[in-house]
């Protein structure tokens, strides 16, 4: 990410639509479109929203290849894009560069883990494409541009306006063929939570993030599930990537990093409570929540662990923590939540910080691969998607990732999503196993 910069992002205005499907249906036919989308929620982290398509090349890791070396040809990749500039007067979050995945298990090519949950859904570890332009949208300001960067040829330009500026396309229908149903008896749960709190007073570890995977047989078209789930459930970090093998739908309210001109942060949930059904039960339920000592004391123990994390990678000294135990309220939880900053040393760059931290210690526990050993043993299913992270890279360096909970794969016409939580030695366990249903029903409801 040091090569020379070789020009200036060429910026042309679009009409200004809140709705991005559309746009997203018409450029599906350049392959592999991908959406970051700032649906709503808290404003400073809702303006933005980013769409491409037609991605140059696409990195996933190689057989037998360990998480550092591909992250390496990740970086190689991106310097094919050196840095541009933005012209006077205009500066957006990204222009080009890398969008995708990283899975939660991307976490076993970093660490050494054990081999135990079922694999039984096709997806790679890492997916990220490098592409040369991006379509952004400003929310705050109701503007939006396509953004190609000086090294995209006019020709492809070109290409890329006459199909944003002909008819929009619309999905097609989408349906249930059956609720979703758990994967994971009631039983089962608890006997795993059960295991967890004799780990946990056996001094193996304090905290495990325990989760349970929901299925569902589907037809028709994934991207018109997306549409429903961010009218229902908006948050400002969602997206949308489409594979020819996977369609990944992602409701997330949470960031798991950014980097900013050399500024790092990480915003960890800890902490969750259902909405009221009036508003003075809600006042309720948040008072409670903000006073839990119980959810105070899990939130603390992943703002230390999340400030060891930062501080493999960030200057030293620079690491602190501005915010903690803070309200956000989306439409079916109120979710305690903190933050943690630095900057990132000089001799590092986002991938260096992305291989010290990731997955993101919120959904994981403490200390962190203790806690992954545990929920790789009592976890049937491996995550897949789940708890890793979807985002971008851009090739100046700057980089916004979230943590993929709330989020749904599409595969082979069935729909999997997840719900957890994180326990602790105070935990109960129906109280648990209800969050997790909590945490997801508001998606399943809104698809059945």
């Amino acid at each position: 990410m040091t090569a020379p910069d070789t020009g200036c992002y060429q910026l042309t205005e679009l009409p200004y639509q809140a709705d991005p499907v559309p746009r997203l249906a018409t450029l599906r036919a350049l392959g592999q479109p991908v959406l970051l989308d700032s649906a709503a929620g808290i404003q400073r982290f809702a303006r933005y929203s980013i769409l491409s398509a037609g991605p140059r090349t696409t990195v996933s890791p190689l057989a037998n290849e360990t998480g550092e070396a591909t992250l390496a040809r990740l970086r190689v990749a991106l310097n094919t894009l050196p840095p541009a500039t933005w012209p006077d007067g205009e500066q957006l979050p990204f222009g080009a560069g890398a969008l995708g995945y990283v899975s939660y298990d991307f976490g076993r090519l970093l660490e050494s883990l054990p081999n135990l949950a079922v694999a039984d859904i096709r997806l790679p570890a890492l997916q990220m494409g490098i592409y040369a332009w991006s379509v952004v949208s400003d929310h705050s300001e109701r503007r939006c541009w396509l953004v190609c960067h000086p090294a995209i040829l006019p020709a492809e330009r070109e290409q890329i306006l006459e199909l944003l500026n002909g008819s929009p396309a619309e999905p097609g229908a989408f349906r249930l063929e059956a609720p979703f149903q758990p994967e994971q008896a009631s039983d089962d749960y608890q006997r795993s939570f059960r295991r967890i709190k004799d780990y946990i007073h056996a001094g193996d570890c304090y905290q495990i993030n325990l989760a349970q995977r929901f299925r569902a047989s589907c037809r028709g078209d994934p991207l018109q599930a997306y549409r429903r789930l961010r009218t229902a459930c908006p948050v400002p970090f969602a997206a949308y990537i489409e594979h020819k093998e996977h369609s990944l739908l992602c409701l997330s309210p949470e960031r798991f990093l950014s980097v900013t001109d050399g500024a790092v942060e990480t915003r960890p949930i800890k902490g969750t409570r259902a909405r009221g059904r009036t508003a003075e039960e809600d006042a309720v339920l948040a008072q409670q929540l903000q006073e839990c000592v119980k959810d105070r004391a899990e939130n603390l123990m992943i703002v230390d662990l999340l400030r060891n994390d930062l501080s493999r990678t960030c200057a030293l000294g620079s690491v602190s923590v501005p915010e903690l135990f803070k309200l956000e309220s989306y439409p079916n939880v109120h979710h305690l939540v903190s933050s943690v900053t630095g900057t990132l040393d000089q001799r590092r760059d986002a991938l260096d910080l992305l291989a010290a931290s990731f997955p993101g210690g919120s959904i994981t526990g403490a200390p962190k691969i203790r806690a992954m050993q545990i929920i790789e043993e009592l976890e049937p299913v491996r995550r897949s998607l789940y708890c890793g992270s979807i985002g971008y890279i851009g090739c100046e360096g700057q980089m916004d990732l979230n943590i993929a909970i709330r989020s749904l794969v599409h595969q082979d016409d069935r729909l999997y999503c997840w719900g957890g939580g994180g326990i602790v030695a105070d935990s109960e366990g129906e109280a648990e196993y209800q969050e997790t249903l909590t945490k997801v029903r508001v998606l399943m409801e809104t698809l059945e």
